[in-house]
């Protein structure tokens, strides 16, 4: 990282912001000019390499973008499913091979069939139509099943601003360090997959003095299978920002950045619309109902990163550089935009704040178990019989979310992925003995993650899933360690020629390259691929052993 990049990135403060600039001059043809990237160097006084350098590193920035006018989803449930053959077929008849890109999961995992064209998700039979949605280019929305098994926190129906800000009012009468208390009490932990306490990461920013601090709502949600942060962005979007705003109160920080992944077109279009309906009734700006609290907002819209879910890289993409992973110390809390304290929050997380700042810390810590308290919501992908987002207290079993909820499966399957690219590979032998919450999965050697739920059928060869994982990892890997940049991109050689030859792979070396990913890389994207390798390693060692010497 460079602190003067960022320095010099933040000379123009949040609105006149050099990424999002980045964003606009590719609108058009789909990647910045080399002319206009000077010319930005130029305004924020840094290199004509830092510009270029950044843009290259983005899938909807880069040289190679320019033409593209519709993109495949590649994302693993969409792979599993065996239905993008089909989207790339029908897209063939109406553009040339080089007008077609990828996007890496749409958050359609409910129904696959997954594609984009001018700025509209489609998914499901909507490819059936394409001829029309092409001429036409008509929105057309998606349905999917969001239930509460118990109590309905996080998609509970919305009442109104006046009454759903209630709370908040309240709240900015209260003492910061007071309403603080009750997220600490209430050990909401970080709902993206780390489970990190949110009270403390707020406590270390509140404890760093600066007059300029930031909140950050990772809305990146790039985990093929996950689609929970979309809904409640989509669906819930004041949940998200109530809970920006607490955020930004108990810290003292005065702004509000939401960080919105460029495959989720509609999320920044209604995040915006409930930004208005806050500075309609005074809930944003200066001096916010006489407390002296001041909050503004601004959307970022990502530019098609994976890793810029990993909250440093995130924070080096909002300044324009690219979004490599920063070491850590020092954390966000102390340094993290613009080399302000910065605090990180996935959308989920920052959800469950109104339900803790209503009804109290104590209601919250109560719902699910001792250590992982509250509720999550869980995807379930187009496999099962009822897909959909299910929202289920901590604790609950995995075969209630599966057999009750999701209604079993439509198909044979042998494993499910849980909790995104990074989590494990669960055989079905295990469904009875894993419950969701973060300690059952780590001690039976899994990741909760995300929630997200993939099914791996039958008849999906185990090998080429691996090679999917590491083909993925590769793409998406920012490059800043070594462990990862040739780790993952050997992984991918290994299994791509395994998969392709009479070339066995040598076990004890594909151990040592897994062992090297883990313990080498400097973020979890190295260092957790790994784990879902070697489950389907160990419990599906008999599929596997005829790829290996």
């Amino acid at each position: 990282m460079s602190k003067n990049l960022s320095e010099l990135s933040g000379r123009k403060g949040l609105e006149d912001n050099l990424f999002d600039r980045m964003g606009k001059l590719a609108q058009n043809d789909g990647a910045p000019t080399i002319e206009d990237l000077d010319q930005l160097a130029e305004e924020f006084l840094i290199g004509k390499a830092n510009t270029y350098g950044t843009t290259t590193f983005y899938d909807f920035l880069k040289p190679e973008n320019k033409g593209k006018k519709a993109y495949v989803c590649n994302g693993t449930a969409c792979v599993c499913a065996g239905t993008q053959e089909k989207v790339l077929e029908k897209l063939k008849s109406q553009y040339a091979d080089n007008e077609i890109g990828h996007m890496t999961c749409l958050g359609r995992c409910h129904e696959n069939y997954a594609f984009h064209i001018a700025g509209e998700n489609y998914s499901g039979d909507a490819i059936d139509d394409l001829k029309n949605i092409v001429e036409t280019k008509k929105a057309v929305s998606d349905n999917y099943t969001v239930k509460a098994y118990g109590k309905a926190i996080l998609t509970a129906p919305f009442s109104s601003v006046q009454e759903y800000y209630k709370p908040f009012r309240k709240a900015l009468k209260k003492d910061q360090v007071e309403v603080l208390e009750e997220i600490k009490t209430a050990n909401i932990r970080g709902r993206g997959g780390a489970g990190f306490p949110m009270g403390l990461k707020l406590e270390f920013c509140r404890n760093v003095e600066n007059e300029t601090k930031f909140i950050i709502c990772n809305a990146d949600e790039g985990d093929p299978g996950a689609y929970s942060d979309r809904y409640l962005l989509e669906k819930q979007p004041h949940s998200v920002l109530f809970g920006m705003l607490i955020a930004g109160y108990v810290t003292k920080a005065s702004y509000g950045v939401l960080y919105i992944r460029a495959e989720y077109p509609d999320a920044a279009t209604i995040i915006q619309s409930a930004i208005d309906e806050l500075n309609s009734v005074g809930l944003i700006g200066e001096n916010i109902d006489d407390s002296g609290f001041n909050f503004n907002f601004k959307i970022i819209r990502a530019q098609g990163s994976y890793i810029c879910g990993e909250e440093t890289a995130l924070i080096n993409s909002i300044e324009g550089q690219r979004p490599e992973v920063r070491i850590r110390p020092p954390y966000p809390a102390e340094q993290g935009l613009f080399n302000k304290p910065t605090v990180v929050n996935n959308v989920e997380t920052l959800a469950g704040l109104h339900y803790i700042i209503e009804n109290g810390g104590n209601a919250w810590k109560k719902l699910g178990t001792e250590r992982s308290s509250g509720t999550k919501l869980v995807c379930l992908d187009s496999f099962f019989k009822n897909p959909g987002i299910y929202e289920v207290e901590m604790g609950t079993s995995l075969a209630t979310v599966i057999n009750e909820l999701g209604g079993g499966f439509k198909l044979p399957i042998k494993a499910m992925q849980i909790g995104g690219p990074l989590g494990g590979v669960v055989p079905l032998s295990k469904i009875d003995s894993l419950t969701i919450d973060f300690e059952s999965f780590a001690n039976g050697g899994f990741l909760l993650g995300h929630a997200s739920i993939i099914c791996i059928p039958e008849d999906f060869p185990m090998m080429n899933f691996i090679e999917h994982l590491f083909d993925f990892a590769s793409y998406e890997s920012c490059g800043k360690c070594f462990p990862c940049r040739l780790g993952t991109k050997r992984g991918h050689e290994l299994a791509f020629k395994a998969l392709n030859s009479d070339y066995k792979i040598d076990k004890e070396l594909f151990y040592d390259l897994l062992t090297t990913l883990e313990q080498g890389s400097l973020c979890a994207h190295g260092g957790g691929i790994p784990l879902p390798v070697k489950n389907a390693l160990t419990y599906f060692e008999n599929e596997l052993n005829p790829f290996f010497a």
